[in-house]
């Protein structure tokens, strides 16, 4: 409802910075002058929050230069905050907001996650790109749905398979060496682990609604322990050291396939996703066009991604692809014609 999203008011508040004795003067001219004193930095300029309509539902203070969450104790009504791109550094100020749905802190300097304990209604939490270290202090969020902690400095899963209604987990880019920590998490839909430090895909057992797995630019060498994900639909491994594909057998419902950059020689074992739609491979090392026949029963394949394999500097490569897969709408980036 277009009256009921409140618009921010900034109030101009910076800090004036002292001017500080540089100590130059000298007193003696037999001695040289002591080096000038560095002066503090100056601090950022940060706003102030000023409600003008108290019975919002929206609030969008995104890019407002705002340094501390406060002064809203009057919005009951609020089921929106959106705080993205700010100078934040504690999250504070939000005991009052029990209505809240949906709460964004993106992009922020937020070290811990605390204080959230009276958001029993929120379902949508999103604190990435900050500089947290640990996930924390979500003990009451049981309604939380989908929760993003993406680009942080997050060393370990844990205190999540509380989360009984969680949909969505977005822990990509942070410090994570081992998948664990996730039984419960039943209903879990998307689960995103790209960018870290992972070496072994395990742990996924009690994952069985996962429809989208994301573990790629981490350093696993084999596909292993997926077969209680049998609703899978999105698979990402790419920028691994994977060199097989294997032990896909109950993915049979998979349409997003992406392997690319690792250290693949044969195309094998995905004749049994029928759904198969798109097939990434870019960056292996598939140099026999028997592994392009053997894809000729995936009546489905739409796309296929096979630049920079040692097949891919045959000067008849594209129209060999269409031949053998006459589905192909796609090549690599270029629209077949």
């Amino acid at each position: 409802m277009a009256d009921n999203i409140d618009t921010p008011v900034a109030n101009n508040d910076a800090n004036a910075v002292p001017n500080g004795n540089d100590g130059s003067e000298n007193n003696s001219g037999d001695k040289s002058p002591p080096p000038p004193v560095t002066p503090p930095p100056p601090e950022v300029e940060t706003q102030e929050i000023i409600v003008i309509n108290e019975n919002t539902e929206e609030l969008d203070l995104n890019h407002g230069k705002i340094g501390k969450i406060e002064n809203l104790e009057p919005l009951k009504h609020l089921e929106r905050l959106y705080l993205r791109w700010n100078l934040i550094k504690k999250i504070e100020g939000l005991d009052t907001l029990n209505a809240l749905v949906e709460l964004e802190l993106y992009d922020n300097q937020i070290t811990v996650i605390e204080n959230l304990d009276n958001l029993v209604n929120l379902e949508i939490l999103d604190l990435s790109f900050n500089r947290i270290h640990e996930i924390s202090g979500l003990d009451k969020l049981l309604n939380l749905k989908k929760l993003f902690l993406s680009s942080n400095k997050i060393t370990e899963i844990k205190n999540v398979n509380h989360l009984t209604k969680l949909e969505l987990l977005e822990l990509g880019d942070n410090r994570i060496r081992e998948i664990k920590n996730l039984d419960g998490l039943r209903t879990l839909k998307q689960l995103y682990l790209g960018k870290n430090k992972i070496n072994k895909i395990q742990n996924l057992e009690d994952l069985s609604n996962l429809e989208i797995l994301v573990l790629q630019s981490n350093r696993i060498v084999k596909i292993e322990n997926l077969e209680n994900l049998t609703k899978l639909d999105q698979l990402y491994i790419s920028e691994n050291g994977i060199t097989t594909i294997e032990n896909l057998d109950y993915q049979v419902k998979l349409e997003t396939l992406d392997l690319s950059t690792n250290k693949i020689t044969v195309i094998d074992n995905v004749r049994h996703m029928v759904d198969l739609e798109e097939l990434w491979l870019n960056d292996n090392q598939v140099s026999e066009w028997s592994s392009i026949e053997y894809l000729q029963e995936n009546k489905k394949l739409a796309t296929i991604y096979l630049e920079r394999n040692p097949l891919a500097s045959d000067p008849a490569y594209r129209r060999k692809l269409k031949l053998i897969l006459p589905s192909l709408q796609q090549i690599d980036a270029t629209l077949c014609k």
